[in-house]
């Protein structure tokens, strides 16, 4: 009865140990899970602000595309739709940023609204809309905008504010 005992102990002892070597594993995928994608995406944007991307390499190729619908596009408005195109970029690229780190910020928490990660979330976009803007300045086909830092922010904020209003319909 001893031996049984002493080898059961040893067992529920093994399983203890095997648990607590196993927890810092899976707290560091839970984490990863979560945080990954904004990482992700924020080194997707860094690279949407290097000179690959700048107004003159896209518009090259946005005229292509649209002379092929429009082969009559006069110079005012392919200037004005590639404006306003790239704003949009801007802005979509910073609200899908923000909802990214609301969800890395609430990390699979019951809760489903906090306001503590909702301006959590938009402090991290607006120091790396900031950032980004500022690193455009070292690069020579781009130039730093604190216009679009505030785009960039506007699309944080109505990111934000419109999973708030979903999330308290819900």
């Amino acid at each position: 009865m001893k031996n049984g005992r002493e080898s059961t102990d040893r067992l529920i002892k093994a399983m203890i140990e095997g648990l607590e070597e196993a927890k810092p594993q899976a707290a560091g995928a839970h984490i990863l899970k979560y945080w990954a994608p904004p990482i992700v995406w924020m080194s997707a944007i860094f690279y949407f602000s290097t000179d690959t991307f700048s107004g003159d390499n896209t518009g090259s190729l946005l005229r292509k595309m649209i002379s092929l619908i429009y082969p009559g596009i006069t110079r005012e408005l392919f200037d004005s739709i590639h404006f306003y195109i790239r704003k949009a970029g801007h802005f979509i690229e910073y609200a899908i940023l923000a909802l990214l780190l609301f969800r890395a910020s609430r990390s699979g928490a019951g809760a489903r609204w906090r306001w503590k990660w909702a301006v959590g979330s938009l402090l991290i976009v607006v120091l790396y809309a900031l950032l980004d803007e500022w690193r455009q300045t070292f690069t020579r086909h781009r130039v730093g905008s604190i216009r679009d830092s505030l785009t960039d922010t506007s699309g944080a904020v109505t990111a934000l504010v419109l999973l708030w209003l979903v999330r308290r319909k819900s």
